[in-house]
């Protein structure tokens, strides 16, 4: 259960809303928007408040400026592909802030007008929360619509300071982030699933220990599992690994045994002389790494092993490849997964950039559930931590 104000629980009616939206999409090298897919998210959202006639103002980051204007990362191509996916003008302004802006936006602007703000991070007091900052942005209009759940776990200026100036409520897709993964830590349907991939362990380390509280089986593969492989005696050869971490792989061994959750980790993986597309491949069981190679993913058994678990479940969550999956000749892992969790009946939540590059690679973005648009944000939320950008806004 939602526990925050949405956009449908204020009146908007011809009111002036400043949105925060995750707008941080990738450009080509001519500054086109390659997937627009955080773009299109934020729509229902966006189509609300004009259906209510209200003055929308956006703002959002895109990329990792150093507190100053870069060309490459202004907003200009978010706001041309938005206004092809909306059917109407998008003003967008070359500042974050002036005094023309407040009042083009005051009294220029007409019900169902739509501006966006330059990059919020072309100002240092975005990431500081600098009050100032959170001031002036709160001064452009009269309701604060948080719909940015990939940026919820910021503590800044635009997520949680602007909170403290305006009225501040949710929109409708951070709403349907929180259910849905809300959802998976309070009332999962059972068998629940978590399959984790990606190359750190340490990455993961509080998702892990926080889901073997949660789940009935823990699906472990990509390059993480070299460390536990590592840490229970096995001749890894020269695959990645966090020596740093041994004894926290061991430990939650432990706890998935304490925990009765049934931890899956490879019986054989895939591995090459050297980390390159074309390189030879053999597939080996845990005692045959080589020790001048390097592992390259999950092998073809763990892979019917780790299906078979899949093909039991009533709830998966799926975070992070099962091996390098740039690389097709050794994909084979994260796409037969992929599909798995995509063909199966149980209710299906997948997040983490990765993934979301893999379920795209394999056609698959319409097969789930619910795709999360936030790496970072999922995760934090999925360790159990109070999300700055969440608790900011109005209780209901």
């Amino acid at each position: 259960m939602f526990s925050k104000k949405t956009v449908e629980d204020i009146d908007v009616t011809g009111k002036t809303v400043l949105v925060r939206v995750d707008y941080n999409v990738p450009l080509d090298s001519e500054g086109n928007v390659t997937d627009n897919t955080r773009i299109k998210l934020s729509l229902p959202t966006l189509n609300y408040l004009l259906k209510k006639n209200a003055k929308i103002v956006l703002m959002s980051h895109l990329g990792r400026p150093k507190d100053t204007v870069e060309d490459k990362y202004r907003l200009t191509p978010a706001a041309k592909e938005l206004e092809k996916l909306i059917g109407r003008p998008v003003k967008k302004f070359n500042e974050i802030f002036s005094q023309e802006i407040k009042e083009y936006i005051k009294n220029s602007m007409k019900s169902g007008d739509i501006v966006m703000l330059e990059n919020l991070r072309f100002n240092a007091g975005e990431k500081k929360n600098v009050k100032e900052f959170a001031s002036e942005l709160a001064s452009l209009a009269d309701i604060y619509v948080d719909d940015a759940f990939g940026a919820a776990h910021r503590a800044h200026a635009s997520i949680v300071g602007v909170a403290e100036f305006l009225p501040a409520v949710s929109g409708l897709l951070l709403k349907k982030e929180v259910e849905a993964l809300g959802e998976l830590l309070e009332n999962p349907k059972r068998p629940f699933i978590a399959v984790l991939g990606g190359s750190k362990v340490s990455d993961k380390i509080l998702v892990i220990s926080n889901l073997l509280s949660k789940v009935d089986s823990l699906l472990l593969g990509g390059g993480m599992t070299y460390t536990f492989l590592k840490a229970q005696g096995y001749e890894i050869g020269r695959s990645i690994c966090e020596d740093d971490q041994l004894q926290y792989a061991l430990d939650m061994i432990e706890l998935a045994k304490k925990n009765k959750v049934k931890l899956m980790l490879p019986v054989d993986i895939k591995v090459a002389p050297e980390y390159a597309e074309n390189a030879e491949k053999k597939n080996v069981s845990l005692k045959e790494i080589p020790a001048d190679w390097e592992g390259m993913g999950i092998g073809e058994k763990t892979t019917r092993l780790y299906k078979e678990e899949i093909a039991k479940a009533k709830t998966i969550f799926w975070n992070g490849p099962m091996d390098v999956f740039e690389f097709d000749r050794f994909a084979s892992g994260t796409k037969e997964i992929a599909n798995a969790i995509a063909g199966s009946d149980a209710i299906t939540v997948v997040g983490g950039g990765d993934t979301l590059a893999a379920i795209k690679k394999y056609g698959l973005n319409d097969k789930f559930t619910h795709v999360s648009s936030g790496g970072g944000a999922s995760m934090e939320f999925l360790e159990g931590k109070v999300l700055p950008g969440i608790s900011a806004l109005q209780d209901k």
